[in-house]
């Protein structure tokens, strides 16, 4: 069925395996920006440096960390969210540079202090290529700080999906092609591509979900979705909230997902 489906899956989709909405990004999922406060103090942003963000998204956390003075230049592969990067720059105080880059081929040489990433490597699974790349974009020993999602990451959510969408005949994980390391696998994909690891760790974050979790998959996980007809995705959605609700979801109605988020400072050797 994923090959007889894959021209009606948008292009963010058949790059990362998920198509961005942004306003339903902006309103659905704004948490993402808001809890990277810890890495955001680990990358310690300085006045005049040339910082590299890989996966900027609409640009909301590229724009903050802009007001440390630092020249940012956020990077994404999506159209629908380079699109919003430029707009809130233009608007912006602090505005910021936005390109349109593939993370695995960047074609900076030395041109940075730092690269910084939250929450958007784990959309790519060819590891080896980004860190290759990221390596190349970074002055000798620029730093590179990320977070992103680990080793059991929305497990939960994972497995409930993978149950449901079997039964269409699709293959929810490989579909969603994300990757989710552990600490010493992606500490050694970072060594071997020339970085010294200052830090990693795996953080269990459970995450509030204010709107539950059908606004949840809707917004992180439609690119599996959308692979349905209309009618077999309402009835999917249901089955997959049903099953996760005995675990994610509180006596009074309260979602909340099981993240784990894998931290990490390198810096290029």
């Amino acid at each position: 069925m994923l090959e007889y489906m894959k021209d009606m899956v948008p292009q963010d989709a058949a790059v990362t395996g998920q198509s961005w909405d942004t306003a339903a990004y902006a309103a659905n999922g704004r948490f993402v920006a808001k809890l990277a406060t810890d890495v955001v103090a680990w990358l310690n942003p300085k006045a005049g440096e040339r910082i590299l963000d890989i996966g900027c998204g609409d640009g909301a956390l590229t724009e903050q960390l802009a007001a440390s003075g630092a020249h940012m230049t956020g990077i994404d592969a999506s159209p629908a969210m380079l699109a919003a990067a430029r707009l809130l720059s233009a608007k912006s105080a602090t505005p910021f540079a936005v390109e349109e880059r593939n993370a695995e081929a960047l074609d900076y040489d030395g041109a940075f202090d730092a690269a910084f990433s939250n929450a958007a490597l784990h959309w790519i699974r060819n590891a080896k290529s980004v860190l290759r790349s990221v390596r190349q974009a970074l002055k000798p020993e620029g730093r590179f700080v990320a977070e992103m999602g680990g080793h059991g990451n929305i497990a939960s959510i994972r497995v409930a999906l993978q149950a449901v969408m079997v039964r269409y005949g699709i293959d929810a994980e490989e579909a969603a092609a994300s990757f989710f390391p552990s600490p010493e696998h992606y500490g050694e994909l970072l060594a071997e591509a020339g970085f010294r690891v200052e830090s990693i760790a795996l953080i269990p974050r459970p995450t509030p979900l204010p709107g539950g979790m059908e606004v949840w998959l809707n917004t992180f996980r439609n690119g599996v979705l959308d692979l349905l007809a209309p009618e077999d995705r309402a009835k999917a959605m249901a089955e997959t909230v049903a099953l996760l609700k005995p675990m994610l979801c509180d006596a009074d109605g309260n979602w909340t997902a099981d993240y784990v988020r894998l931290r990490f400072f390198a810096t290029r050797s």
